[in-house]
């Protein structure tokens, strides 16, 4: 089976603004083909295929969560195309429901795998190598490489889990956000985010 990577599925949903997880199934099907996955995305998707990727998200709202405790707290800026959307109780819902899961994931520190710059993922990687050292030799690449994966999936804000598993039906923040983009017709971006803790 061909390995579909972080890179490959940006790249494709960057061209076509279809979802992550549509992207990744487009690129499995087509074994790793760009012009064949943007093939099996068009017929997916007909005329809704890139519409929404080439719209400039230049709306949109801040919106914070204070924990209880008073001891962490995180503002967020999600983006849409229009005001009226910025506005809408769903999308405002949406921001606070981000919001809310920064401030329970401390080690969430970008918003995409792409965010993450590439000296942070060599010095992981050198980590991931020592630690992996007294594994067999030919099996040693395998298990940095799903260690990696599984450290960007905790840093990176797209690629995880909301942390409200039973409100979300256990989606990704991806999938949420792919969610309201399709609701609303706009794309729908997070933007950037800060948190901030008491001592850290």
């Amino acid at each position: 089976m061909t390995t579909i990577s972080a890179s490959d599925v940006a790249a494709l949903r960057k061209q076509t603004g279809a979802g992550m997880m549509d992207c990744k199934k487009a690129l499995e099907e087509a074994g790793g083909e760009m012009e064949k996955a943007v093939e099996i995305l068009r017929v997916k998707m007909g005329n809704k295929l890139g519409k929404l990727a080439s719209r400039e998200a230049g709306e949109g709202t801040v919106q914070s969560y204070i924990h209880a405790n008073g001891k962490v707290g995180v503002l967020v800026e999600v983006d849409c195309n229009t005001d009226f959307v910025a506005r809408n109780d769903e999308f405002v819902a949406f921001a606070r429901e981000i919001a809310m899961h920064i401030a329970a994931s401390p080690q969430t520190g970008y918003v995409s795998i792409d965010d993450v710059p590439q000296d942070a993922k060599d010095r992981e990687t050198a980590i991931f190598e020592q630690q992996a050292a007294d594994k067999p030799e030919n099996v040693r690449p395998r298990i940095v490489e799903g260690m990696l994966k599984k450290w960007l999936g905790e840093v990176a804000l797209l690629e995880q889990q909301h942390v409200n598993v039973d409100k979300h039906d256990g989606k990704t923040i991806e999938q949420l956000r792919a969610d309201l983009s399709a609701k609303t017709g706009e794309n729908v971006v997070i933007r950037r985010f800060v948190r901030y803790a008491i001592g850290e």
